[in-house]
């Protein structure tokens, strides 16, 4: 994308929208490839990402002519930075790790991994086979506080632009996520019904399921709440036993976290309230 453009906007809705950008662009000697548009009709909001070919001579003259043919407080952003930095948080389990460093190595998730951090160093030999740092930060025999303390440290030294939460199994205080709010990526087993607490596999298998999945979703203060980037599903039966439902539960984890991962790198997710708009 070096000799293109991409342009995210969110403002208040108004009528001819999607012709003043239009015309704004054409001004600048820009050419169209893609323009998807959404507007949340319920709130008057308009959202737009539109890739252009070309660049212009002057980004901050572009971004103060948007500026002025939009509703007031509108939000643009030109060219955001291609290559976001991301920090990993684990625990114990390696697969949405393993994969997304493996993603990582041949370079398709248009991201940098900067470093890994877990509460065990369980995982610590297997980052480092890929170059990256490890950092262990134990939450053992200390106060809640002290270890947040100590992760919030460790995390912004690399000032990460997003911190995926790979099977990261430790609840996160208010004052942890607002601070870095908006850049929390976590990933959770979601069944229908959803189940809870110790061994969800082995309970929908009592329960008898018939379908299992998982969601990439922002964190916030409530748990397992935030908005949604990223839901799959996958059908099960009868046959399936406990660790049949384990293996198809983490490939979709994975699966969907990655996914999640791409859409956020390629600045393709914007944030409405607890929603999300997700240019696919």
């Amino acid at each position: 994308m070096n000799n293109q453009t991409l342009i995210l906007i969110q403002c208040q809705d108004a009528v001819g929208l999607v012709a003043s950008v239009a015309h704004v662009i054409a001004r600048h000697h820009l050419n169209i490839v893609t323009m998807r548009e959404f507007v949340d009709e319920e709130n008057h909001k308009f959202f737009v990402r539109v890739v252009c070919s070309g660049v212009p001579a002057t980004t901050s003259l572009l971004q103060q002519d948007l500026e002025n043919n939009l509703p007031a407080k509108a939000q643009v952003a030109i060219n955001p930075a291609r290559e976001k930095k991301i920090v990993i948080l684990v625990t114990k389990e390696h697969h949405c790790l393993a994969d997304i460093l493996v993603r990582h190595f041949f370079k398709t998730l248009n991201a940098s991994i900067k470093a890994v951090v877990g509460n065990y160093d369980t995982l610590k030999e297997f980052t480092e086979k890929f170059d990256i740092p490890y950092h262990c930060v134990s939450h053992e025999n200390k106060s809640r506080e002290a270890f947040e303390k100590e992760l919030a440290e460790t995390i912004t030294s690399y000032q990460p632009d997003y911190i995926v939460l790979a099977k990261f199994m430790r609840i996160l205080s208010p004052a942890f996520v607002a601070k870095f709010e908006n850049k929390l990526i976590n990933i959770h087993h979601s069944f229908l019904p959803a189940f809870i607490g110790a061994n969800p596999y082995r309970q929908a298998y009592k329960r008898g399921v018939k379908i299992i999945g998982a969601t990439a979703h922002y964190v916030t203060n409530d748990l397992d709440e935030g908005p949604i980037i990223v839901q799959r599903t996958k059908s099960i039966n009868h046959s399936h036993d406990v660790p049949d439902l384990v293996t198809a539960g983490k490939e979709i984890e994975k699966a969907v976290l990655s996914q999640a991962i791409q859409l956020l790198t390629e600045d393709r997710v914007m944030l409405q309230g607890n929603k999300t708009i997700v240019f696919e």
